[in-house]
């Protein structure tokens, strides 16, 4: 089974070039240009908004980028997958009985190529004799889960075939509220073949989160980046912050300086027990990278007096 090359850097608008921190940049760019919550056509900005995720998921990860900048658009004739698999990674994997199963998934949030390239392991289903009884090999996925879902939690619709049959299941999977990223979904049954009347293995979806335009994840907690201007940080102000529920108003005091972390309590994602992490506004202040003549007239001024102030203490 094959799958398209997919050109991340094209996807996120970069050259190869680009430094961690111009790929950051652009992909939070486009993931709020794109989000589905506030684009007007969300069919096509949660396709988009999914192409987005997977490139940053990888360009974004020093090792993953490695590999894809190694292989390039010759993939499929670079050797075993990170799972350790040739060729397609876990999507084909031998049954118990000798005999190789291709899996091809829908709905996980992934492409075939990603899954390919960067998908799962599998592990059980040893070898044995052919005439006893053998269950099929456990198989994993990855799935993408926003952290919208991870907090209230949702229900997915996800689809496979197998063994190259033109049957398409389809499967309604749980996302239980609080999941954290790295749990499984376990399907039961739903793995490689078993063999001489040995059950079938099973398929663990691998919880992967989707990356947020606004928000960086800290365990349970979240981080945002608040950027304010120099003159609202010197005489205060009020802001709104993005919270997974909504937006909230944030009273920012005269004097506050950069680096400093304001915390939302209870805004972040489940720690357990019922109980929320927080979300913490990073603060960073800005200032103008192209004043006009009048603003360096006016910054001058302000400085003039600061120094004379300095020399009369």
């Amino acid at each position: 089974m094959s799958a398209q090359f997919r050109d991340y850097y094209q996807t996120l608008g970069v050259s190869k070039s680009a430094t961690a921190a111009e790929i950051k940049s652009s992909f939070r760019k486009l993931a709020r240009q794109y989000h589905p919550d506030t684009a007007k056509d969300k069919k096509v900005a949660e396709e988009k908004f999914k192409e987005i995720n997977e490139a940053y998921e990888v360009l974004g990860d020093a090792e993953k980028r490695k590999r894809y900048d190694e292989f390039g658009a010759n993939w499929q004739h670079g050797g075993a997958p990170r799972g350790g698999h040739p060729g397609n990674g876990f999507r084909t994997q031998r049954s118990a009985g000798g005999q190789e199963e291709d899996f091809e998934f829908g709905g996980t949030g992934f492409s075939d190529f990603f899954e390919q390239m960067f998908g799962g392991r599998r592990s059980g289903g040893r070898a044995g004799f052919a005439e006893a009884p053998q269950r099929g090999q456990d198989s994993e996925a990855d799935i993408l889960v926003t952290l919208e879902e991870a907090l209230n939690g949702s229900t997915r619709q996800i689809s496979f075939r197998r063994g190259g049959s033109k049957k398409l299941e389809t499967f309604t999977v749980k996302i239980p509220k609080g999941i954290r990223e790295g749990q499984r979904i376990r399907l039961a049954g739903q793995g490689g073949t078993g063999a001489s009347g040995g059950g079938a293995g099973d398929l663990y979806l691998r919880v992967k989160f989707q990356r947020h335009p606004d928000f960086e994840i800290d365990g349970a907690d979240l981080r945002y980046d608040l950027e304010i201007p120099a003159w609202d940080a010197v005489l205060g102000c009020n802001v709104t912050v993005p919270t997974l529920g909504g937006r909230v108003k944030l009273k920012v005091p005269a004097g506050t300086q950069s680096g400093k972390k304001f915390r939302l309590t209870g805004m972040g994602l489940i720690a357990g027990e019922g109980k929320r992490g927080d979300l913490y506004a990073d603060v960073t202040i800005t200032v103008p990278t192209d004043p006009s003549a009048k603003e360096k007239e006016l910054w001058e001024k302000l400085a003039d007096f600061y120094y004379d102030l300095a020399a009369k203490e």
